[in-house]
């Protein structure tokens, strides 16, 4: 059974995916600092998996989106829009101070990005969850080939949003 990720806009996602990776970490920053900060986070380490992760999906012969050279995401810029962009995903919906939902797909895989937040002063409660569904037997092997990796890059954007972004 999927995890619980107390947010009932994601309920009708539990029963159709394959992964629910839950990450929690709390900071004084609203839910559009900590998405700027998290999804604008990219040290030399993270930018070498992502090149890593573009070898792994041509030699397994996956569409993969990239991670885009835009411009980083600033707190007054992230968008709850359906339909804009946000970094490399796509935002499906989002309500201020409470929740984004963001969604990336390939040929082999969708997956979606929630950020959750409690919304309390002066410290907030974040959950990062990443819902996975596998389209084809490749997403499966990929996902799973990349699932460490996943986590370590996962906990550090987390942890990254919760730095104050007047700051950075």
């Amino acid at each position: 059974m999927p995890a619980r990720t107390d947010l009932p806009e994601l309920d009708h996602l539990l029963p159709t995916v394959d992964v629910v990776d839950v990450k929690t970490v709390g900071g004084a920053v609203s839910l559009r600092e900590f998405t700027a900060g998290a999804l604008g986070y990219s040290p030399l380490w993270i930018k070498g998996l992502f090149a890593v992760r573009m070898v792994v999906a041509q030699v397994l012969r996956l569409d993969t989106t990239g991670v885009p050279a835009g411009r980083r995401l600033r707190p007054e810029t992230v968008s709850f829009t359906p339909g804009d962009p946000a970094s490399f995903f796509t935002v499906v919906r989002g309500e201020e101070d409470h929740y984004l939902l963001l969604e990336i797909t390939d040929n082999h895989l969708v997956a979606w990005l929630a950020i959750i937040t409690d919304n309390a002063q002066p410290v907030s409660s974040f959950k990062v969850v990443t819902l996975v569904r596998y389209l084809r037997p490749a997403g499966r092997f990929y996902y799973n080939l990349i699932r460490p990796f996943h986590h370590l890059v996962v906990a550090s954007m987390a942890q990254a949003g919760t730095r104050s972004f007047a700051s950075r």
